[in-house]
C-alpha cells in the first residue's frame, strides 16, 4: 500500500515537471508569435498550463531577483521538484527498507 502511495506521488511530481516545461515552452512560443493564441484550442491549452503552474511559480518569481526579460522561475521549480523526488525516494527507502542512515546522507 505504501509503495503505491509513493509511486502515485512520484508520478504526480513527474507530471507537474512536464507541465512546467510545457508552460515555459508555450509561453516562449506565444511571445515570439509562433503560435496564435487567438485560436480557441491554443488559448485553452495555454490557459490550462497557466492555471496549473502559476500558483507555484508566482512565489518563486517574488523571491528571485529581476533578470530583465529572462524568467528563471521554471528552472528553479524544476530543480525543486527534482529535489522533492530525491527526498521522496530516501523517505521511501527509510520506511520500506529500514535504511534510516540513508535518509540523512
Amino acid at each position: 500500500m505504501i509503495t503505491i502511495l509513493f509511486e502515485i506521488i512520484g508520478e504526480l511530481l513527474n507530471l507537474f515537471r512536464w507541465a512546467v516545461i510545457l508552460a515555459a515552452v508555450f509561453s516562449m512560443l506565444a511571445s515570439f508569435g509562433v503560435i496564435d493564441t487567438r485560436n480557441r484550442l491554443v488559448y485553452t491549452i495555454g490557459d490550462f498550463l497557466y492555471r496549473i503552474t502559476e500558483p507555484v511559480l508566482r512565489p518563486i518569481r517574488n523571491i528571485l531577483p529581476s533578470f530583465g526579460n529572462i524568467d528563471l522561475s521554471p528552472l528553479v521549480l524544476i530543480l525543486l521538484i527534482s529535489a522533492a523526488q530525491m527526498l521522496l525516494g530516501r523517505i521511501y527507502g527509510a520506511i520500506v527498507m529500514g535504511n534510516v542512515q540513508g535518509l540523512f546522507l
